[in-house]
């Protein structure tokens, strides 16, 4: 008796749930019982997860809404708002990011949020100076910082500089080092210490920080080809996997994102709706508490177009063909008219013609890139008020954020502007008291 009673202890201990793993949600079958330590913990109606803890299992959430017209009280469901500036409250102690119809939410807020870019951040060797990048995000009021993800070479660079992953002669090496992917570890550990959300990329479009050009370079092809070629993509996929197990369990991942800017110049559309298909399923069988999206500049348009290239198909790009796939939770749109051979002007009904767009698919949009390089109020603010007042957008981040760091200034492109200065008043803290004011006083019906 003594052998069956260790044999079925053993089976029970086997049967609970491993840390970290699902233990519940929608359409799950499994165990809800996780090993000894951990506790069983509601993520949203798709997904509980064991995490380090003790007490009882809590499945349930309660949602309160602020809308004059909708209040909600539900168990194990996603969280229901029915306007843009609906608050809504949740009682578990990490909620991951989501969306609600039309909104962002955040901390069980659906709302509308703004934020920034810094493709920098995780280059930093000085752990104070992410700190401080994250802390005075924070105190700003900026909830999303979007960030690179990637760091690709095909040389190893001198000692001390920091890389993510060598593509030489047909081989990918992942550097995990401290001058690897222990830098992206710590900027995840410090916006989850300061409330900040990230969005983390994983290949760039362009050659700076080595994109896909160092991956053509060590598996041949070529810029267009590369979505479809077999060795890189086993090896973008790698290197993929390897940067989500390592944050699948963070709360302040914000959303996995698939490239910066990604085109395919002259291709038919269908060569980047299949790569964005495939690989956005690829990411959810990873990891599908954390919400995933493209990155593109919203190029290839019917909605509202005014015929410019932008609105044209020409990059091998079609916004709300890519936007309707189901593994993609929201659009992402850039906007830079000067590169464009467009107007500043032009760049509001820019705005208007993807929030439309995304309105009509159901899901929010998120105005993830915008700047010039002189005259930053009177051009950008603009813009953000457009997109404050546009069903179907829900946040915009600007092209970039910067700061004083213990050497001196982050980097600057043209497109910077810097915490503390004018700038950073009229497009900051100007705009993060518009986006309350809209919330408090101005509730707009922004039916799912």
């Amino acid at each position: 008796m003594k052998s069956l009673a260790i044999f079925l202890l053993a089976s029970l201990a086997s049967a609970a749930v491993a840390p970290y793993g699902q233990c519940g949600g929608r359409g799950y079958s499994g165990d809800t019982s996780c090993q000894s330590g951990w506790v069983c913990q509601y993520q949203n109606s798709y997904y509980s997860q064991c995490v380090a803890g003790s007490g009882t299992t809590s499945t349930t959430t309660t949602a309160t809404t602020t809308s004059s017209s909708t209040t909600t009280s539900k168990t194990s469901t996603t969280l229901a708002t029915t306007t843009k500036t609906t608050t809504t409250s949740v009682a578990t102690s990490t909620v991951f990011p989501g969306t609600s119809g039309l909104n962002f939410t955040i901390d069980g807020k659906a709302g509308y949020f703004a934020g920034s870019n810094s493709y920098w951040i995780g280059f930093l060797t000085n752990n104070d100076d992410v700190d401080l990048v994250l802390d005075h995000m924070n105190e700003s009021g900026l909830r999303i910082l979007r960030v690179w993800g990637f760091n690709d070479v095909n040389t190893v660079p001198s000692s001390g500089t920091v890389y993510y992953q060598l593509l030489q002669n047909g081989v990918a090496t992942i550097n995990t080092g401290a001058d690897g992917l222990q830098r992206l570890d710590y900027v995840v550990a410090s916006a989850e210490k300061h409330n900040v959300k990230l969005i983390i990329n994983f290949v760039n479009n362009w050659s700076d920080y080595g994109g896909m050009a160092a991956y053509v370079t060590a598996f041949g092809g070529s810029q267009t080809s590369w979505y479809t070629n077999e060795a890189a993509q086993a090896a973008y996929r790698t290197y993929i996997k390897t940067v989500i197990a390592r944050y699948s369990s963070s709360s302040a991942i914000f959303a996995w994102e698939l490239a910066n800017e990604p085109r395919c110049n002259g291709c038919n559309p269908s060569v980047i709706y299949d790569w964005v298909k495939s690989t956005s399923a690829y990411i959810k069988s990873l990891d599908s508490k954390h919400l995933v999206c493209i990155g593109d500049e919203g190029f290839g348009l019917d909605t509202l177009s005014d015929g410019s290239y932008p609105y044209t198909y020409g990059e091998g790009l079609n916004f709300t063909m890519n936007l309707a796939i189901d593994d993609i939770d929201f659009g992402t749109f850039h906007l830079y008219p000067s590169s464009w051979g467009t107007t500043n002007d032009w760049g509001n009904g820019w705005v208007e013609s993807h929030g439309a767009a995304c309105a009509a698919a159901g899901k929010p949009c998120l105005f993830e890139e915008y700047g010039v390089t002189s005259d930053h109020c009177a051009v950008e603010a603009p813009w953000q008020a457009t997109a404050l007042n546009t069903k179907g957008v829900s946040a915009d981040l600007y092209w970039q954020y910067g700061d004083t760091l213990s050497y001196g200034q982050s980097p600057d492109d043209g497109n910077t502007f810097y915490y503390g200065t004018d700038e950073f008043t009229c497009l900051v803290t100007d705009h993060v008291a518009a986006i309350g004011y809209l919330e408090t006083s101005v509730h707009i019906s922004y039916g799912q």
